[in-house]
């Protein structure tokens, strides 16, 4: 056990299991299942190795992973290449918040309570909303419950949801939707936002909400104010799905009319991680809060007056109301929600406004630069940190030749919208004026 120590399986413990059972191999212990279909060789894999080895091992098939670490990384497309202060793993690692779940007991739990009460806070403030949960699992998983809260507040079946939004986003919201037996139309778009004419004609009396990204897929920042005069003439629902970020200078959803405003917390100091875990956020206009899904923190005082933290509204979770509820979400990203609270308590306003200000600047630059090279972008509308631009080449060919010099290429357009050639390009706070720069000389290099 000392060359295997993370086996806990010993000869020695399956002969005490085996006598306990009062039987004498692990054969007789099988004996149910027929000798024909039982496998009688060795299956085809390596034969274990002591740790020192695997952990070698391992290291060498990560090395030839692409990563941010190693290479210059231009791609975005719902998770983004942001800078995480040291703090937060530090904070996040204490023993007493090291958990994924809310906690129930608020006589044991008082500081993660009011850790993930400033959680909700903060989101309100950036989304100008009354109300917010406490997480949820992903943006993706909120923009669903959105939906849902729609469909049920307002008793209609249809959801209106643009084509700027996350390709991704769009099915997650299908495949529920599908659960929950309504109808999800898709808007289409000008050449990088949703087409304001079509909603008109699309929205009617049977649409429970209409589904915006703020900023778009596309990078581009839609016209919140008309679209929220139109869902308001049918009585439709406003829903905008966020970058946290982005908030941090456009105007805020809430003061735009939304109803529901929805994210992902992934580029307020949430690794990569590969696509996950990250951590959804939802908030609400007041009127909303006994709908929304999941578990909501709510400040108190005890019998001596002292301010505490509870868990709050829970007659709408499924453990009281049962079929009934409005909620069915037990479990969150209160881990990840923690993280969040403390990059954002790091930075400050001021700092997350100056970050949110350096991705425009950078992003900016880049895009003049692409031009001034000959190259069109495709966004008319002003972006954040993202953007849309066509090349004279198929993205996969040029993103090949890209990872050949130290960089990951943009997310290609083509599968999801037919945009031959077209690319999007993210610019992070993380990017300098020379990756820039090289990144375009190596396109450059690619096209002559």
């Amino acid at each position: 056990m000392d060359k295997f120590r993370y086996l806990p399986d010993t000869e020695q413990d399956q002969k005490e299991m085996l006598d306990a059972l009062k039987i004498s191999s692990v054969d007789e212990l099988f004996s149910d299942i027929p000798a024909e279909i039982r496998l009688t060789e060795d299956l085809p894999i390596s034969q274990a190795i002591d740790e020192s080895t695997l952990t070698k091992k391992m290291r060498r098939l990560a090395d030839r992973n692409a990563t941010a670490h190693d290479q210059t990384l231009f791609l975005g497309a719902g998770t983004y290449d942001h800078y995480i202060p040291s703090v937060i793993d530090h904070v996040i690692s204490r023993s007493e918040f090291y958990t994924a779940y809310t906690p129930y007991q608020a006589e044991a739990s008082q500081g993660e309570l009011q850790a993930l009460f400033e959680f909700q806070t903060m989101v309100c403030e950036l989304t100008g909303m009354d109300a917010a949960n406490s997480s949820l699992y992903d943006g993706f998983t909120s923009l669903g419950e959105a939906a849902n809260l729609a469909v049920g507040a307002t008793k209609r079946s249809k959801i209106l949801i643009s084509k700027a939004v996350h390709p991704q986003g769009r099915q997650v919201l299908q495949t529920v939707a599908n659960g929950h037996g309504y109808q999800v139309e898709e808007l289409d778009l000008t050449t990088d936002s949703t087409d304001l004419t079509l909603l008109e004609e699309q929205i009617d009396n049977e649409t429970a909400a209409v589904i915006i990204q703020y900023p778009n897929f596309f990078g581009s920042v839609e016209d919140l104010a008309a679209i929220r005069e139109l869902t308001a003439a049918k009585k439709a629902l406003l829903i905008v799905m966020a970058n946290p970020l982005a908030l941090a200078l456009l105007e805020s959803p809430g003061k735009l009319g939304a109803d529901i405003v929805v994210g992902d917390m992934q580029p307020m100091g949430l690794a990569m991680n590969f696509g996950g875990p990250h951590c959804g956020y939802f908030a609400v206009k007041k009127k909303y809060i006994r709908k929304i899904p999941g578990r909501i923190v709510g400040q108190t005082t005890d019998t001596e007056g002292k301010r505490g933290f509870v868990l709050t509204l829970q007659a709408r979770e499924q453990h009281i109301r049962r079929e009934k509820a409005t909620s069915y979400m037990s479990s969150n990203q209160a881990l990840n929600a923690l993280a969040s609270s403390v990059f954002m308590s790091a930075l400050g306003k001021e700092g997350i406004k100056k970050m949110a200000q350096l991705n425009i600047e950078k992003a900016d630059y880049m895009a003049k630069q692409l031009e001034s090279k000959g190259y069109s972008l495709k966004n008319e509308a002003p972006f954040f940190n993202e953007f849309v631009v066509q090349l004279n080449r198929p993205i996969k060919e040029i993103n090949q030749y890209l990872l050949q010099k130290g960089f990951i290429g943009g997310y290609d357009m083509e599968p999801d919208y037919g945009m031959e050639n077209a690319v999007l390009l993210a610019v992070t706070e993380q990017r300098t004026k020379e990756d820039i720069d090289r990144f375009i000389e190596a396109l450059e290099g690619m096209h002559r």
